[in-house]
């Protein structure tokens, strides 16, 4: 670990130290329609800029600091479909440091207000090339004008995993008492899967991974990534995981609304699919942790909300 990680991140910006050690939440009226199932979910819109990318971004950041490669005069610049942006953006106006992010048009209303609010340059690319679009467009920027940026490239840097390899995975085993069975996560850039799964696997060689990803390339899950039809990121290797579960958009939607209106759990859309797929993996008896990736109210523009 660089000596920037380890020293009193207070005096880098008091917001840094405010990320991580995120409770865990039993989800008991969804796993009372599977009997012998415990079900978790680590409730990262805790963090502060509300996301789990708040994890990566801010360790690729410090990664950054301490490196000297962000330092004044550089613009933070990388591709988001909203969430890792926001966590950039949040970070980037704490520490006085400008933030350019290529993001997908067809993102929420409220991803482009909330990085509007924290002063970010919005590049909006082409919706119908998804992440994918952003991906391009931020690496052409880069190649155009690299003296100008710190480009971390989230798709590509292992400090992305290694943030939930060092924080996420030991708080998880801490709050489980090392009991957990099952661990389930969606993959966009992979980061949370990829870091998680490879410290659990180190810890518990017997605990089931699964991956998470839609079911289709045309989808409406914001964040997750249909990797056959999508630019594979660079950090992810699909031989870690046990089993991959794919998940109709619908699924995902119906469960978010059901995680809001029985658990009392407003969140995105993301973690519905998660919890569409921790259903699915586990006989009982099963201890499944999955993330709960941000909060939903970043996507009340979305007419999935007004179902019945």
């Amino acid at each position: 670990m660089s000596p920037l990680l380890s020293a009193d991140l207070g005096r880098v910006s008091p917001l840094f130290d405010l990320v991580g050690r995120t409770p865990l939440i039993r989800l008991g009226r969804i796993e009372r329609d599977y009997a012998g199932l415990e079900l978790y979910g680590k409730a990262e819109f805790h963090n502060p800029g509300g996301s789990v990318k708040d994890r990566p971004a801010r360790r690729m950041l410090l990664e950054g600091l301490a490196s000297g490669q962000l330092h004044p005069g550089k613009v933070i610049l990388d591709a988001t479909s909203g969430n890792t942006g926001i966590a950039y953006a949040m970070f980037g106006a704490a520490l006085g440091y400008p933030v350019s992010l290529c993001v997908p048009e067809n993102v929420t209303a409220e991803r482009k207000r909330m990085l509007k609010a924290y002063g970010a340059d919005l590049v909006l690319t082409d919706p119908l090339e998804g992440s994918d679009g952003a991906i391009r467009e931020a690496r052409r920027r880069y190649q155009a004008e690299p003296e100008r940026y710190f480009y971390p490239d989230q798709y590509n840097n292992d400090f992305n995993w290694r943030a939930h390899y060092d924080t996420t995975a030991p708080e998880i085993l801490e709050q489980t008492g090392g009991r957990l069975t099952h661990f389930v996560a969606g993959l966009g850039t992979s980061g949370t899967f990829m870091g998680v799964g490879r410290r659990l696997r180190e810890e518990h060689p017997d605990v089931v991974l699964a991956s998470v990803q839609p079911d289709a390339p045309l989808h409406g899950l914001e964040g997750l990534k249909h990797m056959e039809s999508a630019i594979v990121p660079g950090i992810y290797d699909p031989g870690l995981a046990d089993v991959d579960v794919r998940v109709d958009t619908e699924e995902a939607f119906e469960m978010t609304r059901r995680l809001a209106r029985e658990e009392g759990l407003l969140v995105g859309i993301s973690s519905g699919a998660n919890v569409v797929a921790a259903t699915r993996v586990a006989r009982a008896p099963a201890v499944v942790v999955t993330i709960l990736c941000d909060t939903g109210d970043r996507y009340l523009s979305e007419r999935f909300w007004e179902a019945s």
